[in-house]
C-alpha cells in the first residue's frame, strides 16, 4: 500500500471489463507509512519471495496460534511497516526476522536503528526513500549524495541492500515529476560510491497505473501514468533494474466481487478461469502480474522484470477479510511464486505485506490487519515458507 501502510492504495478498479484482473486498482488514499506502508506501505506496501518451499496448511487451527515457520526457502521478504504505536523495537523486529529465517525486508524509511540491527544479518533489503525527501533529492545532486552516504554507505559493508525504491505509488501524485530526477541522482551517488552493480534504483507502483488489464495480454499503462512511467522505464532498462509493483488481488476482488470469484483471488480455483490466447490463468495474482508485463512490453520494457514489492490479504476489517482467507492466500502465494506466471515462467520476487498489524494506519479498516504477527510478536496463523 502506498502509504506507509496498506491503506493508501491506488487501485482503481474501474470500469469496463476488468474481469481478469479486476485489476485496475482503485486509489483509496495514499498511505504514507512504509505496504506496503511507507513506514509500511501496503498496496504500494510487502514480502519478497523467491521461494522454493511448500504449503503447509493442513495443520493450521485457527483457534490457536501456530508458529510461522520458514523452511526450504531461497528468499522471502516481508515489509516492515511502522504505522503503529505499540510495535516492538527495531532491534526486536529484526531479531524476529532472523528467528523466523525471513530472507528479505522492505523498509519504508531509513530507520537508523533498524539498519543498525540488520548489520551482519545478510537479509536482503529494499529501502524506500521517504516521500518528503524526494523533491530535494531530485533538485540537488549533493543532497542525493548525502542521503546515500548517511543511509547506504554508512551501512553497506554490513547490510545487504538490494533495491532503493524512490517513491511508493506516486505516479499520480504531485511529486510524480520528481521521481525520475531523484532516481538519477541517487543512481549517480551510488556510482560514485562504487555500489551501482550491487544496488539498483527503482520506484514502486500500484496496479492503478494500468489503463487496460484484461485480458492480461492487452495490459497497457494509462495515458496519465505513461507520461511519468515511460521515461522511468527507459532508466530501468539502462540500469538493469526491475519495476517494483504492489499487487493486491484482495483489492481487485473486493472492488468487483460480481465479476471476480473469491477462489480466483485466493489461488483456489479448481481450473482455468481466464484463457488468453495460448495462456491460461487459474489465479488473479498471475493475471495482474502478466498485465504489468504486457504493459511494459508495449513501451519498450520487455527486458524489465517485475518485483512484487507488496502483496497480502487482511485478516479483519472488510469483506472476505478473515484469518482463514489470509492464511489461504499467503500459503498459496508462497507455494506458487517459485513457478512464475504463464507469461513469465520461473521464480517471482515477492514481498508480503506486512510484518505486523498497524493500529495507526488510516483510514481504519482492513489496512490495520495485514500483519503476519500481532504487535506482541505472536503469529496470527500458521504459514510455512
Amino acid at each position: 500500500m502506498s502509504r506507509r501502510g496498506v491503506g493508501g492504495w491506488r487501485d482503481l478498479v474501474g470500469g469496463r471489463r476488468q474481469l481478469v484482473g479486476g485489476l485496475n486498482d482503485l486509489d483509496r488514499g495514499r498511505r504514507r507509512v512504509p505496504v506496503s506502508l511507507k513506514a509500511g506501505s501496503l498496496l504500494g506496501g510487502f514480502v519478497t519471495a523467491v521461494i522454493s518451499g511448500g504449503i503447509n496448511l493442513h495443520n493450521s487451527r485457527l483457534g490457536r496460534r501456530n508458529l510461522i515457520s520458514v523452511t526450504g526457502v531461497e528468499s522471502i521478504g516481508v515489509c516492515y511497516g511502522t504505522g503503529g504505536n505499540n510495535l516492538p523495537s527495531p532491534n526486536d523486529v529484526i531479531n524476529l526476522y532472523k528467528s523466523k529465517n525471513i530472507k528479505g525486508i522492505r523498509l519504508y524509511n531509513p530507520d537508523q536503528d533498524a539498519l543498525q540491527a540488520l548489520k551482519d544479518s545478510n537479509i536482503p533489503v529494499i529501502l524506500d526513500v521517504p516521500d518528503s525527501d524526494i523533491s530535494s533529492l531530485a533538485s540537488d545532486s549533493s543532497a542525493a549524495s548525502r542521503w546515500v552516504q548517511s543511509n547506504i554507505q554508512a551501512f553497506s559493508a554490513n547490510v545487504n541492500f538490494r533495491y532503493i525504491a524512490v517513491g511508493n505509488q506516486l505516479t499520480g501524485d504531485s511529486n510524480a515529476n520528481n521521481i525520475l530526477p531523484a532516481m538519477r541522482n541517487i543512481a549517480a551517488a551510488l556510482r560514485s560510491a562504487g555500489l551501482q552493480d550491487r544496488i539498483k534504483v527503482s520506484t514502486a507502483v500500484s496496479t492503478g497505473v494500468l489503463g487496460t488489464s484484461y485480458p492480461p495480454s492487452a495490459g497497457a499503462f494509462s495515458s496519465d501514468a505513461s507520461s511519468v512511467l515511460v521515461p522511468i522505464i527507459g532508466f530501468l532498462n539502462e540500469n538493469g533494474a526491475p519495476l517494483l509493483a504492489n499487487v493486491y488481488p484482495y483489492v481487485s476482488y473486493t472492488s468487483n466481487p460480481n465479476a471476480i470469484s473469491l477462489d480466483y483471488a485466493l489461488f483456489t480455483s479448481p481450473g482455468t478461469v481466464v484463457t488468453d490466447g495460448q495462456l491460461q490463468y487459474q489465479n488473479l495474482f498471475d493475471a495482474i502480474v502478466d498485465s504489468l508485463y504486457s504493459a511494459l512490453e508495449k513501451v519498450g520494457g520487455r527486458s524489465i522484470s517485475v518485483v512484487v514489492s507488496e502483496t497480502g490479504w487482511p485478516s479483519d476489517g472488510g469483506p472476505a477479510a478473515t484469518t482463514a482467507n489470509a492464511q489461504t492466500y499467503l500459503s498459496n502465494l508462497i507455494g506458487h511464486v517459485s513457478s512464475g506466471t504463464p507469461k513469465r515462467p520461473g521464480s517471482i520476487d515477492a514481498y508480503i505485506y506486512a510484518m505486523f498489524d498497524e493500529n495507526n494506519q488510516q483510514p481504519q479498516g482492513t489496512v490495520n490487519h495485514y500483519g503476519l504477527f500481532t504487535p506482541d510478536k505472536q503469529p496470527k496463523y500458521s504459514i510455512s515458507f
